[in-house]
């Protein structure tokens, strides 16, 4: 893939103003990435250096995230319907959806509610509860947003280099490869309104208000019609005894891949809920694995509609 600078697209939907990002050849094979809560983009660049240059690849800041605005409301139901008015103004159609943790979630809205977008579906560790997590009144362990751990993080830096330096050595950095964290840290942050320095693309207390809506809304009912082929990269799931939240176990309901009609499961026990950041080269080798299998998919088909004709 061509390192080269992407372009840069702003479209206006529902009534903000989303940012996006592409790659590659505008005819070639369409690829659509949807990155995790309080991520941005950019975080995908090293999964995309290594897919090929001929293909049509996006990445979407969602709202609250990354160069897009900062504006409400922040539910789950909203950010898949930005990503499907995303497609349809960029005309995606027929494309692998790509979506790590919140994207997961997403990419899986819009495989059901605009069919059309995506053939095929790779969920990273997708923030997909099991079905007693929604019909429950289980939520986040913080009274308020402004309670939470998330929203009272350092927003403020000099440089994304502070950014940078301030975190490396900490986990779940410290195990991520070191130029996805540089890509985190550079693209991670945006000019301060007034003053010096820079600030953090998605504020702590965005972050934290989608995190407290997490078991707001289900999508359960969803997936049994999802007929794309689906490939589910799932990570160890959290301590029965653990007591904080831990952010580097999986939030993936380990029996979700039999909700899908048509999914397989690759259960990575010796990464963590990063896996795009820790193995970006495995992970868009999962990608061309699903492309080889869609286009082997189709010439079968092909082949069987002209023996029909024949006959």
């Amino acid at each position: 893939m061509d390192k080269s600078k992407p372009e840069e697209i702003y479209l206006s939907v529902n009534d903000i103003e989303i940012c996006c990002f592409r790659w590659g050849n505008p005819v070639g094979r369409a690829l659509l990435f949807v990155h995790a809560t309080g991520f941005h983009a950019r975080c995908w660049d090293q999964v995309i250096a290594h897919l090929p240059s001929a293909w049509n690849i996006f990445s979407v800041d969602m709202r609250g995230h990354g160069r897009s605005e900062k504006k409400g409301p922040y539910k789950w139901a909203q950010f898949a319907s930005d990503l499907s008015e995303v497609a349809s103004q960029l005309d995606i159609k027929k494309a692998i959806g790509v979506g790590h943790s919140m994207g997961g979630y997403c990419v899986t809205e819009v495989a059901y509610l605009s069919p059309d977008v995506f053939s095929d579906l790779v969920l990273v560790d997708p923030v997909i509860r099991p079905p007693d997590t929604y019909n429950s009144q289980l939520r986040e362990p913080h009274g308020s947003i402004e309670d939470h751990p998330i929203a009272r993080r350092k927003s403020h830096f000099e440089s994304w280099v502070e950014m940078y330096l301030r975190y490396e050595q900490r986990s779940p950095y410290s195990l991520w490869h070191p130029q996805v964290f540089e890509d985190y840290c550079r693209y991670g942050v945006v000019p301060v309104r007034e003053g010096s320095g820079v600030e953090l693309a998605c504020p702590g207390s965005v972050e934290a208000s989608i995190y407290m809506g997490n078991t707001e809304s289900s999508i359960h009912e969803y997936i049994p019609n999802i007929s794309q082929s689906t490939k589910i990269l799932r990570a160890p799931p959290r301590k029965t005894d653990s007591v904080e939240v831990d952010f580097t176990a999986s939030p993936t309901w380990p029996d979700l891949v039999h909700s899908f009609p048509n999914a397989e499961e690759l259960y990575l026990d010796h990464l963590t809920h990063f896996i795009p950041m820790q193995e970006p080269e495995f992970v868009a080798s999962v990608i061309k694995q699903v492309d080889a299998g869609s286009a082997l998919t189709k010439k079968i088909v092909k082949e069987i509609l002209i023996k029909q004709l024949k006959f």
